[in-house]
């Protein structure tokens, strides 16, 4: 019996209005695994993820994440799973007041809790930021902007990486670096899934983690081989 998955789909569905986005989703994420999630555009890979980490409900089916099923929980419950999972959204919103390490401190501070500065220095550097410290959001550039949502989905230490589309609006170099970054959490021990539509980046990554290739394909889920 290996270890518990960290998030279960067992048949679920998802659609809107009248419509079925997919149906028949099954899949099990283990702890210190590495998935892509890919698929054409508008195929649902945000609502994918937005079903992963509680942000909506299935139609039918369930979820399961660290052993509990999302349905029956209560708000507090989801806010604690939430602190066990890092998101990095598409579009990566700041408080364009706050200098970036409090915006990357702001998980904390809404949790109640205190970062040891050489520890926040020590994640900034970690994500190449450590002279932005103290810029406000929009002096940012794109590359900068994702890599601080990046550090601010790790701040809590979370068990899983959930990436939309991290590399949606950077160029190649930086692309190469969010990865490297990605695959250093996952030699961790944390799961990453990484939604994305850039098949360059998976083989990028195939060359250096054991990455599992999802695809939402007529509403299904598939396991993609080495067609990629």
């Amino acid at each position: 019996m290996g270890e518990r998955a960290v998030i279960e789909l067992q048949d679920v569905a998802y659609g809107y209005g009248d419509g079925v986005l997919f149906s028949n989703l099954t899949l099990s994420l283990a702890p210190g695994s590495f998935h892509f999630l890919t698929g054409p555009s508008g195929a649902g890979k945000t609502t994918f993820l937005r079903l992963l980490y509680g942000d909506l409900m299935p139609v039918s089916g369930r979820v399961t994440v660290f052993g509990q099923e999302l349905r029956g929980m209560d708000r507090d419950g989801v806010a604690r799973m939430r602190r066990r999972m890092g998101v990095v959204h598409q579009d990566c919103q700041f408080l364009d007041h706050l200098p970036l390490a409090e915006n990357v401190a702001l998980p904390l501070t809404v949790a109640d809790r205190t970062m040891d500065p050489g520890e926040l220095a020590e994640l900034l550097a970690w994500v190449g930021l450590a002279e932005q410290a103290d810029a406000l959001p929009p002096s940012l550039s794109g590359g900068e902007r994702q890599r601080a949502a990046l550090a601010r989905a790790v701040i809590m230490s979370p068990e899983v990486i959930l990436a939309d589309e991290p590399t949606g609006n950077v160029d190649w170099e930086m692309s190469l670096k969010l990865l490297t970054l990605l695959v250093e959490l996952n030699r961790m021990g944390k799961a990453v899934l990484v939604a994305t539509h850039d098949l360059n980046l998976i083989r990028a990554a195939k060359a250096q983690v054991a990455a599992r290739v999802l695809r939402i394909k007529n509403r299904r889920l598939q396991l993609a081989g080495a067609d990629l």
